[in-house]
């Protein structure tokens, strides 16, 4: 089988992927000389501990195995099973964290609930205050500006698979074959578009012009290196308001009583925030929703952020060595993992993951794969 692959973002280089390991010749297509978009300005996160039950967290489970899998063949991915910890304070944080470690998939997420002491002995990092803290062992991370480089660089070692970047598909020709603005055209049995949050133009085309997903809008930031490990990933109390996991009476109640802060509020913000390899931090993140969005970045999520952050370390933060705005896709129904569309017969589009793209790519590109029969 001969798979055409529109996209290089995470997403599309693990529809490559899976094509590639199954035994399939794959052509993938850019329209940059390298992927730009979500997949690069995000946390690197695997992030399991906030996922909706059921499926949306079978499926981050599921891509939690591949990546680790991948990354034992692929060291230059970055991986690293580094869990996470979410500090609370007050009884109302702590009653969220309580609740999370009753639920029934606790132990699949590898939940646990430990005091500062404990949290201070998987990360001594966090030097400042807080009551307990939320680990989960299931989370990891990967290197988000190098991982789809990784990727394609042990692609590129089977004869069975083509990168041909700087070229932007204008048409599907018919059949299972697109057009690119090189006038050429790339014949196929099957053509998966993977197009980020390019959803206007030929996706417009294809899918309609009510296509069930939107784009978002987010900022972040990194620092120069810490000078120490942040061993965990470490996320905020926001992050219980933003995650389905965390839904149910005791959110309900800290929702109730307890105000975000108003920057935080105001840009629908929570902190996550992961170590790079050269020991710099990732921190985010907002989310805008309206549009058109904004062209520039605002400070005040960026100084609310440092709040947060050292007030958890209990030191200052290092300089801020670069600021950037990202926008992905996210299906309109929240419970939605992915947009998997069939356009034409033999052409689907694959859109939509949102947040969850780097999490859970690797099963997203597998389901694919399973339900086209490759």
């Amino acid at each position: 089988m001969r798979v055409i692959v529109v996209g290089a973002g995470v997403v599309g280089t693990l529809h490559a992927w899976h094509a590639v390991e199954r035994g399939h010749e794959v052509v993938q297509i850019e329209r940059e000389t390298e992927a730009r978009g979500a997949s690069l300005r995000n946390f690197g996160q695997i992030w399991v501990s906030g996922r909706a039950g059921g499926e949306e967290l079978e499926t981050a489970l599921r891509a939690r195995e591949l990546w680790e899998e991948i990354g034992a063949r692929v060291p230059a991915l970055g991986f690293r099973p580094n869990g996470s910890l979410t500090p609370v304070r007050g009884d109302l944080e702590h009653a969220v964290a309580e609740a999370a470690v009753a639920r029934a998939d606790a132990a699949a997420r590898g939940y646990e609930l430990l005091t500062p002491a404990e949290a201070r002995a998987l990360n001594p990092a966090l030097r400042g205050e807080f009551g307990a803290a939320l680990y989960c062992e299931r989370d990891a991370a990967v290197e988000p500006r190098t991982a789809q480089l990784a990727l394609r660089a042990e692609l590129l070692k089977s004869p069975r698979y083509t990168f041909l970047p700087g070229r932007e598909v204008r048409d599907v020709a018919g059949g299972n074959a697109v057009r690119d603005d090189h006038g050429d055209v790339h014949t196929g049995d099957v053509v998966v578009l993977c197009t980020g949050a390019w959803l206007t133009g030929l996706v417009r085309e294809l899918a309609g012009p009510d296509l069930p997903v939107r784009r978002v809008r987010l900022q972040m930031m990194q620092t120069e290196p810490l000078g120490e490990p942040l061993t965990t990933s470490v996320a905020d109390a926001d992050s219980f308001r933003y995650y389905p996991a965390y839904r149910g009476p005791e959110l309900d109640e800290l929702n109730a009583r307890q105000a975000q802060a108003e920057t935080a509020a105001e840009h629908r913000m929570q902190l996550l925030m992961v170590q790079r390899a050269d020991g710099g931090l990732t921190i985010g993140d907002t989310h805008e929703y309206e549009h058109p969005f904004a062209f520039d970045t605002t400070e005040e999520p960026y100084e609310h952020l440092t709040a947060v952050v050292e007030s958890f370390l209990g030191r200052p933060l290092p300089r801020i060595r670069r600021r950037w705005a990202g926008v992905y896709a996210q299906c309109t129904d929240p419970a939605r993992v992915v947009h998997r569309q069939r356009v034409r017969d033999g052409v689907w589009l694959v859109t939509g993951p949102g947040g969850r793209g780097m999490t859970c790519s690797p099963a997203i590109a597998e389901t694919t794969a399973n339900e086209l029969g490759w």
